[in-house]
């Protein structure tokens, strides 16, 4: 469920913070777009074919794989043919209800510039992750982990530790320097278990909760976060600036 975000004016101030990482790793929904109107549509017209309140699958759809929430209704329609084909038309029927979150266009474009390692890890599934990015004329990242690629979706950690793995960072003993984007507070969790660092956007939850999920950052969202440089050296790290995070 999207959460009312915290009323808080004036607490984005932190200095800017300079931090460099071996590689990071995206959430796409609240993170790299926002398509709570999209999918909200898209909960509306599966829970009149389920026969369930939308309202009450929305509650706990968000960050969540659409296989473990159809399972809670439908066990016949919890399979990956069937959550491929419906979360590809998503990006089809209701592109026109998504933004992009401010900031996010510009980062993946430098990203990609410096040929930096980074990846999308997202609770989505493939056909509803390149349907985003091929709408939004966004970036494509060379390494992605979707939903059917985990057994066990966010908060478990699997995605992130494999989001790791396919940086080819693993065997680097790299673990604490890349770091996690996210927005919802199970994403938050998955990413700290993985042994990350995380900044989180309070885009969609309110900030109490991105706070008791154990974010390092809270921003506002992409545009505090910039690339500075990447670092020459065998490692490829990169440098970016934090700004405007949320003063505790």
């Amino acid at each position: 469920m999207i959460e009312p975000l915290s009323e808080i004016e004036g607490t984005f101030t932190g200095p800017a913070e300079t931090h460099t990482f071996d590689g990071i790793l995206f959430d796409m929904d609240g993170t790299i777009v926002n398509s709570t109107d999209a999918i909200t549509k898209h909960w509306h017209k599966i829970g009149k074919e389920l026969g369930v309140d939308p309202a009450v699958i929305l509650e706990t759809s968000h960050g969540r794989r659409s296989i473990d929430t159809l399972a809670l209704y439908d066990q016949g329609k919890a399979n990956w043919d069937y959550v491929s084909h419906i979360e590809g038309l998503i990006p089809k029927e209701y592109g026109a209800d998504a933004v992009e979150i401010p900031g996010a266009r510009s980062l993946l474009a430098s990203l990609e510039q410096v040929n930096a390692r980074w990846a999308i890890v997202t609770s989505g599934t493939r056909p509803l992750v390149t349907g985003w990015l091929d709408v939004m004329r966004l970036s494509h990242p060379r390494n992605l982990v979707v939903a059917e690629d985990v057994s066990a979706g966010k908060p478990a950690p699997d995605c992130y530790r494999l989001g790791i793995d396919r940086l080819g960072l693993t065997a680097e003993g790299s673990r604490a320097s890349v770091l996690v984007i996210e927005d919802s507070p199970a994403g938050i969790l998955a990413g700290k278990a993985a042994g990350c660092q995380v900044i989180g956007l309070a885009t969609t939850h309110s900030i109490e909760r991105i706070r008791q999920s154990g974010a390092d950052w809270i921003v506002q969202d992409l545009r505090s976060v910039t690339l500075l440089s990447r670092v020459v050296g065998a490692h490829g790290q990169i440098q970016l600036e934090i700004r405007h995070a949320l003063q505790r």
